[in-house]
């Protein structure tokens, strides 16, 4: 399958805190940690939701998008993940990434400066590229129709 990017694409980006520059830890690695980038540490809260900043900032070509995912030992482990999951850092943004985290444990969780708090996944996108919007008065029909939530079984 043809891709519209051609490969490696290089990607720019500003690095203003204190922490290590992003970087893909093994060779199979999908994506790179964001860290938080805070002077002192953050309390979380059970259910508690902030914007923990990364000091980075990109500069993404119009075919790609930044996805921020969560790490899954802290999920795991924490019961905290990314409360927007996956968030979207547009082509055309400019401004810092910040990582929405939230608290689904009974417990606090304290975030470190410089912890790793989420996880950075770089995707094509198609959508102004290969699609276009067409507003119509009707849908086709399905064997599925308009079921969702669970409509097609466990099994």
């Amino acid at each position: 399958m043809q891709t519209t990017l051609d490969f490696p694409k290089r990607i720019k980006f500003i690095n203003k805190s204190v922490n290590q520059d992003p970087e893909f830890q093994t060779k199979g690695s999908a994506g790179f940690d964001f860290r938080a980038d805070i002077d002192q540490s953050v309390m979380l809260e059970s259910g508690e939701f902030k914007v923990i900043p990364t000091g980075l900032y990109f500069e993404l070509p119009t075919s790609v998008e930044l996805q921020v995912r969560p790490r899954s030992g802290l999920a795991a482990k924490h019961g905290v993940t990314v409360l927007n999951s996956p968030g979207t850092v547009d082509s055309d943004y400019r401004g810092e990434v910040g990582v929405v985290l939230i608290n689904h444990s009974q417990y606090a969780y304290k975030i470190k400066p410089g912890e790793r708090i989420a996880q950075g996944i770089f995707n094509e996108v198609r959508g102004q590229i290969m699609v276009e919007l067409k507003k119509v008065t009707k849908l086709s029909d399905t064997n599925r129709g308009a079921g969702g939530f669970g409509s097609t079984g466990k099994k």
